[in-house]
């Protein structure tokens, strides 16, 4: 064969087996345990970790939002621009560019692709859709681009993702109500939005200890929409219906069913709810007239963990697949003004933006200084 031709083709060789690593290119699986497992805790425990190769920051980091119409994605918009902001994390971070593109996924791929392709090094989003999003995961490995969906997750192992154990929160306040209400009873649980897994696996964890043996609870189950007004009106009827409740579990809107309960004259009792300013507000006040509650939170805050964890990825630390990150909660012992809720915030305002174990803490006002617009 003359030597030209052999050069030939081992070029060609050459770049089809480059090309070949690329198209399976993806971060590496190794072994754990991952960096800050306290933070980044693995969430079960086949849980693959990953490891991309280190970079020297600063980087260029994308949030790519769906829609913007509710209190909470505005909260994490502008608490992902804060958290870029702090001490710690500015160094570390040249470049953070927000776009919120709606509920189209395909919308939304798109923008997570034109981000790949401007060198962008990290993208945090929520996705629309759990599954479609094959192409711009191998897109993004291929250019050692970190994809960290979070909140709303991928039907995916390929990509990291971040969020807080839905089941377990069940099961956390059904063990704090045993513990203030005993092992009997009749509870009102005021339940999420129907068919949402978010509400499924609250309930689930939820009955899980509550229907266990030895307990022998009452259990009735009102539909309130994680919405103070539907909360208020569906705890109305309830208690028309059913007359006293010896404990409450709230899966949002809760400050709705304490007002119901106020209206009508209902005494206070143990409640386990979500982490709306407004519920926090109520249970500093009226403690000590035994509105005795808890307070846990699906947290607008997971978008400064998602990133924390991206960075950490970049420069080469080992992470989970599938990260659990701790529930963050307060109760009517630890509730503070100033530091977990805020009594000149409105009662929409989502409270939990600590996470200790994390070393993050973002204060209401460094997040109600930012704007939720697209930058």
């Amino acid at each position: 064969m003359p030597i030209k031709r052999m050069m030939a083709c081992a070029t060609m060789a050459s770049a089809l087996v480059l090309a070949a690593t690329a198209a399976d290119a993806r971060p590496k699986t190794v072994d754990g345990p991952g960096y800050m497992p306290e933070c980044f805790a693995p969430w079960a425990e086949d849980t693959a970790h990953f490891q991309w190769p280190a970079k020297e920051g600063p980087f260029k980091v994308a949030v790519v939002n769906g829609f913007v119409g509710n209190i909470w994605r505005i909260q994490m918009i502008k608490t992902a621009k804060a958290f870029v902001e702090q001490e710690e994390i500015a160094p570390l971070v040249s470049d953070l560019k927000v776009v919120s593109v709606g509920t189209d996924a395909a919308a939304q791929m798109g923008a997570i692709e034109d981000f790949i392709n401007q060198g962008y090094n990290a993208i945090i989003t929520i996705a629309n859709s759990p599954t479609g999003f094959e192409r711009v995961i191998r897109l993004a490995n291929r250019n050692d681009v970190v994809l960290v969906p979070f909140d709303g997750l991928l039907d995916s192992k390929d990509v990291m993702q971040v969020n807080e154990d839905q089941y377990a929160m069940g099961v956390m306040s059904a063990n704090w109500l045993i513990d203030h209400v005993g092992k009997s009873g009749k509870i009102l649980e005021v339940r999420g939005v129907p068919g949402n897994s978010v509400d499924r696996d609250r309930h689930e964890g939820f009955r899980s200890v509550m229907e266990a043996d030895g307990n022998d609870f009452e259990i009735v189950e009102v539909v309130g929409n994680w919405a103070p007004g539907d909360s208020q009106r569906v705890t109305a009827d309830a208690i028309a219906v059913h007359g006293h409740f010896d404990g409450v579990f709230s899966q949002g809107g809760t400050n709705g069913t304490v007002q119901a309960m106020m209206a009508a004259g209902h005494p206070f009792v143990p409640i386990a709810g979500e982490a709306e300013n407004g519920f926090r507000k109520q249970i500093a006040e009226h403690s000590g007239e035994g509105l005795i509650g808890l307070s846990y939170g699906q947290s607008p805050g997971l978008v400064a963990i998602s990133i924390k964890a991206a960075l950490e990825a970049l420069q080469g630390n080992v992470m989970p697949q599938m990260i659990s990150v701790p529930i963050p909660s307060v109760d009517f012992e630890t509730v503070e003004d100033g530091v977990n809720y805020w009594s000149n915030l409105p009662d929409d305002f989502f409270t939990p933006n600590e996470f200790p174990p994390c070393n993050v803490n973002i204060t209401a006002p460094e997040i109600m200084a930012e704007s939720e617009k697209d930058n």
